[in-house]
């Protein structure tokens, strides 16, 4: 049986969630904010204090581990990567609250402004009556994203070191900067990573596993205007509002996000600021379907060609920026990390919930990079803002998920569960 320390880990999170690591989408250092980087080097040297090898990279931000295999087998390296920052939200002097024994009912945050978590809101709290329920103040958010993630695989890899019967192969971690502004993992050092596959630890429940994301790109669209005193403008003004307005109108009414679920996709005006003489159009397009997904990228194509067609120029111009790639196509074709993962849940006792996450994960670009690396959960609630939590039992389950999963990787070692996807 293996013991996981709940005391530990609750220290640990409340410690990190003191860092102010928020990102900042503006900056161009790297990371992006000192905070991360404080932060960062925390991580490393409560590595060392565990007796791993760890390590910050200068260059892209990334605190890194290593841990070697205890196994008279020969076992592949597994990878565990959780982010470092927070979002666009305030965590200056973040005050992290522990409610032991939590009674299911409304939490009051703040009694001094009135700031209440309500269950009525909230129901999910109800699931989490008895646990030591963690949170904020209800001036800041807490950090749970990804600092529950970050204290769980802690928990993980000191369950490792006091316990060294527990037989794994190598273990390779990474906290990464700037998940929330998608810039951190792109710069992702493959090579400080040998592993065979990884997984991440960001959000979701107990049981919940994401290995398709959308194939994601970001659409700018400049238009130019001819600007004239409107009482001279006959066949001499050329309105950039109204052609933003025509534009914006030729887009499908059922492919946006209120009309989508599931593994639907959609194209996003998200921004749109214009004037006579000129306006710019940002819209986002997300589809799990690559045929699907280049297909509204053609139309966005075809709707600036149509209308720069009926004018005396060209005065629509499209530039598109490639986001993100759905890492599920590449997960697909190596489906033992999916298996490995739902047969750990089962013995665990844990329900799988497989999840087309609609989004983006650090996944997809390390998947990019080589090493598939779906995402398991961290078991927090109410990211990006004021009202989010974790619990320390929460927080030890994904330990524990995390040493099963090392375990059952040697189990398997020589008699792989390589069933294809969509069958248990």
């Amino acid at each position: 049986m293996v013991e996981i320390d709940h005391d530990f880990i609750e220290q640990q999170f409340v410690t990190y969630c003191k860092y102010n690591s928020r990102s900042d989408a503006r900056s161009q250092a790297v990371p992006s904010t000192p905070g991360q980087v404080k932060l960062a080097k925390r991580l490393v040297a409560d590595l060392q204090d565990l007796g791993l090898e760890a390590w910050y990279n200068e260059k892209n931000g990334f605190a890194m581990g290593y841990l070697p295999g205890n196994s008279s087998q020969d076992i592949t390296g597994i990878g565990f990567v959780a982010h470092l920052d927070t979002t666009d939200y305030p965590a200056e002097n973040v005050l992290p609250q522990v409610h032991p024994d939590y009674d299911g009912q409304d939490v009051v945050l703040n009694a001094d402004q009135g700031i209440v978590m309500h269950v009525s809101e909230f129901p999910e709290l109800t699931k989490l009556k008895g646990q030591r329920l963690i949170t904020s103040d209800g001036t800041t958010l807490l950090g749970s994203d990804d600092k529950a993630g970050i204290a769980g695989l802690f928990g993980a890899l000191k369950a490792f070191i006091a316990q060294p019967k527990i037989e794994h192969g190598p273990i390779y971690v990474g906290f990464g900067p700037d998940e929330e502004t998608g810039q951190g993992a792109k710069r992702f050092d493959a090579s400080e990573f040998p592993v065979e596959f990884a997984y991440t630890l960001d959000n979701g429940q107990p049981g919940d596993l994401e290995y398709e994301t959308f194939n994601a790109t970001a659409a700018k669209i400049e238009i130019e205007g001819t600007a004239v005193h409107p009482g001279n403008a006959y066949h001499l003004l050329v309105n950039a509002a109204t052609l933003a307005n025509q534009f914006a109108a030729a887009l499908p009414k059922d492919q946006v996000p209120e009309e989508s679920q599931g593994r639907e996709g959609f194209i996003m005006l998200t921004s749109q600021v214009s004037s006579i003489d000129h306006a710019e159009l940002h819209l986002i397009i997300r589809d799990f379907d690559w045929e699907l997904y280049q297909a509204k990228i053609h139309l966005v194509e075809e709707i600036v060609a149509q209308i720069n067609a009926q004018l005396d120029k060209p005065r629509l111009t499209l530039e598109l920026t490639e986001q993100y790639v759905n890492m599920g196509d590449k997960i697909r074709e190596n489906p033992y990390i999916v298996n490995l993962v739902l047969d750990s849940y089962h013995k665990l006792g844990l329900t799988p919930n497989v999840i087309a996450f609609r989004g983006g994960t650090d996944g997809d670009f390390i998947t990019e990079k080589g090493i598939p690396t779906p995402n398991l959960f961290n078991a927090g609630g109410n990211f990006h803002g004021k009202y989010e939590y974790a619990t320390t039992e929460g927080m030890a389950l994904l330990a524990e998920t995390i040493v099963t999963i090392c375990q059952e990787h040697v189990a398997q070692n020589g008699q792989r569960n390589e069933a294809p996807l969509g069958q248990d």
